[in-house]
């Protein structure tokens, strides 16, 4: 029998199971509301956070790459500026070439990256890796990539003729809502040519190192290109128009244009004349005396301080900036093993484009002389009266011996008495440490400042160097060694502004070589005047200097530097490198006409090795060959005397087609000797030609018949020869001589001639030959 109590408790336990099955199922739904909810709000949270991150934190370069995808920002090259010369001549310009610029954001497929490529790697000549670089600039997420720059006309032709066969190309492309492969052609914009400049130098090599060059990207790298480069440069403007979802132009939609601003141009106080001729016989003297380390010329008007020429051997092709000219150093970097080439070639680079005449220091030696003599002058220390003495070619200060450039052991060579006049003629060492001792440490001092040498000259060019100098807290042997050059190191432009100021009535002038900035139009923006740093001596001692370094050209240790019918003054300078080869410094520096100076310039050959290496007998009658052109070009009045008139070329006149007894006369009407050749009655050709200068008495060779025509003779060796000897020698093989440099001292030989010897030459042909002092050292 079943206990009435056990039932009862079985169906209180169903019941209770009953309620807890519901609410456990309340709890569950419960607990699931409470999770949805907090899945809910922290979703929505998220979702608040991330709106707010890219509204107010990345909102500005969001709304940016929207603006991005709907207009298309062009930059429009501005064109840079003009280099002229003084006279109008370009010596740097900008002509219109283009860039060809892509947008790889519009190229959608392998195929097409590598169709890209491959056109444009074929027309440019690209290798394997150029072509792996320009396929990875396919592949980027932009709107903008310079593929080249400074594109030429038929290399445009090309890219068009690319271009147009681009645009009939199709190309597979997946679509991923039809899931179908469709026929497309590029984007019209992937590929698009740009106006852009090239800087192109007419003059080539011609003042590399005052003009300078730009790079890529347009901006000056050196030389005026750096100096003046805001001022060239100009301002870029842009393009800004709309584009649609494909990438297209829309300007009907939207464009705006901010035109570029061009460069301003500027007119330099270079003379390409002058230029010119500077760099003509600066790069023969290199080669006649062996110089290894270069050579510099610096010609100005010592009154304003405008340059004329900055020239620098060797020079480079402005145009090809990057190739080494020598072409003896690139030989040599090419031999040096690879992993030492990259450094050579720097090296050799930096070398190269380095200005010689502002960055480089050097002992002035002699040059310097007339600055001491300055001094003891203005001061009041010394007259023409005073002696000076050059016992046995040695001084002795400090119980160091200081030699004479004229001294040699057991010689007995001596200068001996002297005053200022000779003493500056012969270049004499003691002399002028006995001036030095006369000035003293702060005299020297206080006028080595005022000529300029402590300070940078301020010339208007990149890279200029300051002297070096101990200190004005000299010993006794220091000041002795730097009373005639030799215990400091200056710029070229430091010395030639320095001896300007001499030359011009005591003034030290500015150095400058731009005179004025025009824009676009022509209209002057900016106008260089002369300035006047200061007085450092008076006019009385510079007119006193003045005629002792006139006097030098004609009577003195510089006659090498006298050209015909001026009146030249200059003095000379040989200068001891502290190095191994134990190499010298042959410098020049001279002005005319001495009383009224028209140009002043400064030579300076670094270490000549060959037979000669004298500042007399290399530097000097260069400068004479460059003043034999220079002045008459500047029109600057010339004055013969009798004994120079005697040696003046004239112009041959024609004579063909004259009969021979008429030519003869003529021939002899004109002051020359007529010789014919030939069984002909009528000339039918002469030598000289008509319009070739020959000297007076010279000969012309008049020719009958053809067969005439074919005789020769052979150019003699006329070096060391005097004036007399080489007249004598010339006539001997029918030929005629044109005679420059120093005619003007007894002991004057040749040094070179225009013809080398063993060439055959037609009789009568002109031999060019200059002359300079025997035995003159400094």
């Amino acid at each position: 029998m079943t206990d009435v109590h056990n039932l009862s408790d079985i169906g209180n336990d169903e019941r209770s199971s009953r309620v807890l099955g519901k609410f456990n199922k309340q709890k569950l739904n419960k607990r699931a509301f409470i999770m949805l909810m907090i899945f809910l709000v922290l979703g929505f949270g998220t979702a608040v956070l991330r709106l707010g991150y890219l509204q107010i934190i990345m909102g500005d370069e969001l709304r940016q790459k929207a603006v991005d995808q709907q207009l298309g920002d062009i930059t429009v090259s501005a064109k840079r500026g003009d280099i002229y010369d003084r006279n109008g001549k370009v010596l740097a310009q900008s002509a219109s070439v283009w860039k060809l610029i892509m947008a790889p954001i519009y190229i959608k497929t392998d195929e097409q990256r590598q169709y890209v490529t491959d056109g444009l790697a074929e027309i440019f000549g690209y290798d394997e890796e150029e072509k792996n670089d320009l396929f990875e600039k396919t592949d980027r997420d932009t709107y903008y990539v310079t593929i080249e720059s400074k594109i030429e006309s038929d290399v445009r032709e090309e890219i068009l003729t690319f271009l147009d066969e681009m645009e009939e190309k199709t190309f597979k492309v997946y679509d991923g809502e039809t899931q179908k492969y469709n026929d497309e052609k590029l984007n019209s914009n992937v590929l698009y040519l740009q106006d852009d400049y090239k800087r192109y130098y007419p003059y080539g090599d011609l003042a590399s190192a005052v003009i300078g060059f730009t790079g890529s990207d347009d901006q000056g790298l050196s030389g005026l290109e750096i100096q003046y480069d805001e001022e060239l440069s100009g301002k870029p403007g842009r393009t800004v128009s709309a584009i649609n979802a494909i990438g297209i132009n829309m300007p009907f939609q939207y464009e705006q244009n901010v035109e570029p601003e061009d460069g301003y141009s500027i007119v330099t106080t270079i003379d390409e004349t002058i230029q010119s001729i500077c760099e003509k016989y600066l790069k023969e003297a290199i080669e006649t005396y062996q110089v290894a380390n270069r050579a510099a010329a610096i010609a100005m008007n010592p009154s304003t301080g405008e340059i004329y020429a900055i020239a620098v051997e060797g020079g480079y092709d402005l145009n090809d900036p990057y190739t080494i000219a020598n072409e003896e150093t690139a030989a040599e970097i090419e031999a040096l093993p690879e992993e030492e080439q990259d450094q050579a070639y720097s090296d050799a680079l930096q070398q190269q484009w380095r200005n010689k005449a502002v960055s480089d220091v050097y002992y002035p030696g002699s040059v310097f002389k007339p600055i001491v003599a300055s001094m003891v002058l203005e001061e009041g220390l010394v007259d023409e009266n005073t002696k000076f003495y050059c016992d046995n070619a040695t001084i002795t200060v400090s119980g160091i011996d200081i030699h004479c450039h004229i001294y040699w052991p057991g010689s007995g060579n001596q200068h001996g008495e002297q005053n200022i006049v000779q003493a500056l003629w012969n270049s004499c060492n003691p002399a002028l440490v006995q001036m030095g001792q006369i000035a003293g440490v702060d005299t020297f001092w206080e006028y080595y400042q005022a000529f300029g040498f402590s300070e940078k000259t301020g010339v208007d060019l990149p890279g200029e160097s300051e002297d070096i100098f101990f200190d004005h807290e000299m010993t006794d042997l220091d000041l002795a060694v730097s009373s005639f050059g030799q215990g400091f190191a200056v710029t070229p432009m430091q010395m030639i502004t320095a001896i300007s100021a001499i030359a011009n009535g005591g003034y030290l002038m500015q150095p400058y070589i731009v005179k004025e900035i025009v824009d676009s139009d022509g209209n002057i923006v900016e106008t260089t005047t002369p300035t006047v740093k200061r007085q450092v001596i008076s006019k009385e001692v510079s007119e006193q200097l003045n005629e002792i370094l006139y006097g030098n050209v004609n009577e003195g240790g510089a006659t090498n530097g006298y050209v015909a019918g001026y009146e030249v003054a200059g003095k000379t300078g040989t200068s001891e490198k502290l190095n191994d080869n134990k190499d010298h410094i042959a410098s020049f520096c001279g002005y005319a006409p001495y009383d009224d100076p028209q140009i002043v310039m400064l030579l300076y050959f670094d270490s000549p090795r060959g037979v000669l290496y004298h500042g007399s007998t290399v530097a000097a009658p260069v400068f004479a060959s460059i003043m034999e052109e220079v002045l008459p070009y500047l029109e600057v009045e010339r004055h013969y005397t009798e004994e120079e008139l005697e040696n003046i070329d004239t112009t041959a006149n024609t004579y063909i087609g004259l009969s021979i007894d008429e030519a003869t006369s003529k021939v002899e009407e004109d002051g020359f000797e007529a010789v014919v050749k030939g069984s002909g009655s009528t000339v039918i050709a002469q030598v000289p030609e008509s319009g070739t200068k020959i000297p007076n008495s010279g000969k012309v060779v008049l020719y009958t018949d053809d067969a005439s025509k074919e005789e020769t003779v052979t150019v003699p060796d006329f070096s060391g020869l005097t004036v007399t000897e080489a007249s004598q020698k010339a006539a001997e093989y029918n030929l005629n001589i044109s005679i420059t440099g120093a005619t003007n001292v007894y002991n004057s030989v040749v040094q070179t001639q225009s013809i080398d010897s063993g060439k055959e030459v037609s009789p009568g042909t002109v031999v060019t030959l200059t002359f300079v002092g025997a035995g003159i050292g400094d």
